[in-house]
């Protein structure tokens, strides 16, 4: 069994408040709630460290728990509601983003089925293939490579790998058969920001101190293979529709939502 936890924070810059925008009639964080509850879920709890947030999912009846306005990152969000609510090492934790009201529930099922068949593993998350040349090059697309049992070699914001080859002709769209994927180069990845946890390594994250890697990088995730905790990586079952970050990712949802008849 797993639970699902979903960091919620009221500021964001580009899209203020965005936990309580109105999505088609609901709250996103209600439908982020939803969408998680649809999964097998054990239990879903919102972390948030605002009360207007909190206010809102009790309304609903859903189950948030108070945290710390100081964390940096959802990842330390996460550990403090293991530790709130009494959570042992080997339990696992979804961390399911609170900006992603059309998540599968079957990826979530997935990404923690994935971390309970490899105990090998402290986390497990998710990838999918990239499909423009755009996409591979563009830095707020996070990359993934991984070895032949499923282990993360590493995550950037740089094209990778690099088909040198390949990449010699031009910028061609990456799923030309005259230029790639072929027998000796598959599609490169997209990562998924999908987790699982255990909770052993949620808490080893909060002792540890900021990789340089993950620094230069951005990414927390390279904290954990900087400090040799495996990271297990598989392609999505379902696709993933992106998240919102903007007024115009809420109002593509939004007409999603409204297309699909959804309540």
């Amino acid at each position: 069994m797993y639970s699902c936890v979903i960091p919620a924070r009221f500021a964001s810059t580009r899209l203020p408040g965005k936990p309580l925008r109105d999505m088609a009639g609901q709250t996103m964080i209600e439908r982020v709630y939803r969408a998680a509850s649809n999964s097998a879920a054990e239990r879903v709890i919102v972390a948030t460290d605002d009360e207007r947030i909190a206010e809102v999912v009790r309304a609903f009846g859903g189950e948030v728990v108070m945290t710390s306005t100081e964390h940096r990152s959802g990842t330390d969000r996460l550990a403090e509601v293991a530790e709130l609510c009494g959570f042992n090492d080997d339990d696992v934790l979804v961390n399911v983003q609170g900006d992603e009201p059309l998540m599968p529930a079957s990826v979530i099922e997935q990404v923690a089925a994935n971390l309970v068949e490899h105990p090998d593993c402290g986390v497990a998350t998710l990838c999918e293939a990239i499909q423009s040349y755009a996409d591979f090059t563009d830095p707020n697309i996070v990359k993934v490579v991984a070895d032949t049992q499923g282990h993360a070699l590493y995550f950037s914001r740089a094209p990778i790998p690099w088909p040198r080859d390949a990449m010699s002709v031009g910028e061609a769209t990456l799923v030309s058969s005259s230029v790639f994927p072929s027998p000796t180069f598959p599609p490169p990845m997209r990562h998924i920001g999908l987790y699982a946890y255990r909770v052993q390594a949620l808490r080893a994250f909060t002792q540890l101190s900021v990789a340089t890697l993950e620094a230069a990088e951005a990414l927390e995730q390279l904290r954990f293979l900087a400090n040799g905790v495996p990271v297990h990586v598989a392609a999505a079952c379902a696709e993933v529709p992106g998240g919102v970050d903007t007024e115009a990712d809420l109002q593509r949802v939004c007409a999603l939502l409204l297309e699909d008849g959804q309540p």
